[in-house]
């Protein structure tokens, strides 16, 4: 239909590939954990907007010829792991915020910088997701099994079965989201525990730096 074959398959492998943690989730749990759940909500539709990049180039082309390319591959590869390792090290040291040093004034403070937060959470999802040659490997080599050989319709399917990748990303890593914030609403009145917590959640993002920055293809 329309160039696509075993799209059952499809919806299938998708749904398994969601619920086995990943680069994504990690970096999802971590967002979610460390500044609560809209935070976590903004990281996973900055990832999923990550993912729709992704199944453009792959219906155009491009993914294709970046993944041919060494060059590129390593480029993307580091900058990907320089900026993860980044913003791992920007939570270990981060200072008390407003929020932690007056609870009283908690709300105040978030919905004066919750745009400009919720802003650089979607960008930083984005740039985590659209930065890891691993999906571009991924998309190259998983989305093409799923499109008729010969079919004059493929830019077509790869758009379809790209949409249908991203809105079921969403939904599930938007569900893990809303869990893994709860334990930031335990921990909210607690203002070591929440240290403790971003610091772990940086070293977790500095290992998933330094893992993409070894990776090979």
């Amino acid at each position: 239909m329309f160039g696509i074959t075993h799209f059952e398959f499809f919806i299938v492998a998708v749904f398994l590939l969601n619920v086995t943690p990943g680069p994504d989730t990690a970096y999802i749990v971590g967002r979610s954990v460390a500044q609560g759940r809209g935070a976590g909500m903004m990281s996973a539709l900055g990832i999923s907007a990550g993912c729709c990049v992704h199944s453009l180039a792959c219906a155009f082309g491009l993914t294709a010829l970046l993944a041919a390319s060494t060059t590129a591959f390593s480029v993307i590869k580091f900058v990907g792991a320089i900026y993860l390792m980044y913003l791992g090290v920007r939570l270990i040291f981060a200072k008390p915020s407003a929020d932690d040093a007056n609870t009283a004034t908690a709300g105040e403070a978030r919905a004066a910088g919750a745009p400009k937060s919720l802003r650089q959470l979607f960008l930083q999802g984005f740039w985590t997701n659209v930065l890891n040659p691993k999906v571009v490997l991924f998309f190259v080599s998983f989305f093409p099994q799923f499109v008729t050989t010969g079919s004059d319709h493929k830019t077509f399917a790869f758009l379809t079965l790209g949409a249908v990748f991203v809105l079921m990303s969403m939904i599930w890593n938007s569900f893990v989201a809303w869990i893994a914030g709860s334990v930031t609403q335990r921990f909210s009145g607690k203002p070591s525990m929440k240290k403790w917590l971003d610091r772990g959640v940086g070293s977790a993002f500095v290992g998933l730096g330094i893992k993409l920055a070894t990776a090979s293809r």
